[in-house]
């Protein structure tokens, strides 16, 4: 679980979001990232239960950094106000598909996963697989269990049918998908629980059949 002092921290955040604050608050931010790592690190334990390669990591190859990259959009504020962590098998800068923590209070924790916006080789492989196997996938997506938690398959899609498939192909409407993402929310009185840990690693054991599908399809070993 997460303290109280971590999430009091990114709600002043997000209200507070300027140089000046965040350097007279710096030890609260170090404490804060210090709590979120033990819970990151926790998280990899039970992942590594399922994937054993996950034992080989550190809180530090899964975490993104808060400070914003301001080049680019239009959010030109200088810091994050959510602490969010990627889990993949072959770290978070992998091309592959992986679960993703966000913490961020309000009623906007969630824990998800998928393809976010996969590069063009990857993206038409993984097409190819669903169409291949799509009673497959359509198995997996629409398990009881699964479906309770992710309602809906997400990401944005094509106007038109991609290049060699056409509107009747029964998997048109994910095969039409740039994007392959799934999340659960958590909600606020979750994240300062002692089932915390358990409820994001029984989420990504629920999801892991997914993964491992979009996986297969863009071949990654």
């Amino acid at each position: 679980m997460l303290t109280t002092g971590t999430t009091t921290f990114l709600q002043e955040l997000a209200h507070n979001n300027n140089k000046p604050w965040f350097d007279a608050n710096r030890d609260r931010y170090t404490a804060a990232k210090e709590d979120f790592e033990v819970v990151v690190a926790d998280i990899l334990k039970g992942l590594a239960k399922m994937e054993p390669a996950f034992a080989e990591q550190k809180p530090k190859d899964c975490i993104f950094r808060i400070f914003r990259d301001v080049r680019f959009g239009t959010d030109k504020t200088p810091y994050k106000s959510h602490f969010g962590a990627y889990f993949n098998k072959g770290g978070k800068k992998s091309t592959g598909a992986g679960f993703y923590l966000h913490v961020e209070p309000g009623g906007k924790t969630f824990a998800g996963g998928g393809l976010w916006m996969p590069e063009s080789p990857v993206l038409k492989a993984v097409r190819q697989e669903i169409d291949y196997n799509f009673d497959e996938f359509k198995a997996i997506i629409d398990d009881k269990k699964f479906k309770k938690m992710f309602p809906e398959v997400t990401g944005e899609s094509a106007k038109k049918p991609p290049v060699g498939y056409t509107e009747d192909n029964p998997a048109i409407k994910y095969i039409k998908m740039k994007g392959f993402v799934v999340s659960n929310n958590i909600a606020d009185k979750e994240i300062h629980s002692k089932t915390f840990v358990k409820t994001v690693t029984d989420t990504f054991a629920t999801m892991d059949p997914f993964i491992q599908f979009l996986n297969k399809g863009a071949e990654i070993s």
